[in-house]
């Protein structure tokens, strides 16, 4: 499975350990090699540690550079599905749960090498599985977002229905276009609950190149987590 320690992995990993067609036995993560972190999430891979002990399964942690292009992020999972394969492995699960684009991506990247690509959530509504989530008893923080759709006070609170009711409408209440992101600390898939609280939260700016050759700065929020 492939886990990101936020709440569509989370989701998307309890359907399939509800699904007998279905055998998990281990989660992988990429982590920036010098921040020890994942992605846009902001998550310490200490924490993504806990996640796994709690749950129940091995986390295999793929590093690559900060610096690096798409090229150093699919040379580190190229190397991760050789050591699968070796295991008799070649299914691997995503939690997206519509970007088009995305799947396809991983299914063309996954079939040059023989391996498939489940999606347990896909094509679900978001306004609906952002309920069934909560309803179900998971229990996640907001640990990143963008500065401009989602205010820094929800940074460190919790993923509820007052959060959902208070968005913006051109937010998904997924954040399937990456408005926010989230961490799981506990729910039906945790046998102890992860420990865990904000200690402050942090903004970062980013650069980004359009596909029209447009340069713009994008700022986010981080809550910086500790437990």
């Amino acid at each position: 499975m492939s886990w990101s320690g936020g709440k569509d992995s989370a989701f998307a990993l309890w359907h399939l350990m509800n699904d007998t067609r279905f055998e998990v036995n281990r989660l992988h993560t990429t982590f920036g090699e010098e921040s020890r972190r994942v992605g846009m999430h902001g998550i310490h891979e200490s924490l993504a540690e806990q996640q796994a002990k709690s749950i129940g399964l091995p986390l295999d942690k793929i590093y690559y550079p900060a610096s690096g292009d798409n090229k150093e992020y699919e040379k580190a999972i190229n190397t991760y599905l050789d050591t699968l394969k070796a295991e008799g492995i070649e299914t691997i699960a995503y939690g997206d749960i519509y970007l088009e684009d995305l799947k396809a991506y991983r299914e063309q990247q996954l079939s040059k090498r023989g391996f498939n690509a489940i999606f347990p959530l896909w094509k679900k509504d978001t306004a609906q599985a952002a309920r069934d989530f909560i309803a179900a008893g998971f229990q996640t923080l907001i640990c990143a977002a963008d500065a401009d759709l989602i205010t820094k006070k929800w940074l460190g609170k919790i993923f509820n229905l007052d959060f959902l009711e208070n968005l913006p409408d051109q937010v998904d209440p997924c954040g399937e276009n990456g408005e926010f992101h989230t961490f799981c600390y506990d729910g039906p898939l945790f046998k102890v609950p992860i420990k865990v609280s904000t200690r402050e939260v942090l903004s970062k700016s980013y650069h980004f190149t359009t596909t029209e050759g447009k340069k713009i700065e994008k700022q986010f929020w981080f809550a910086d987590l500790g437990y």
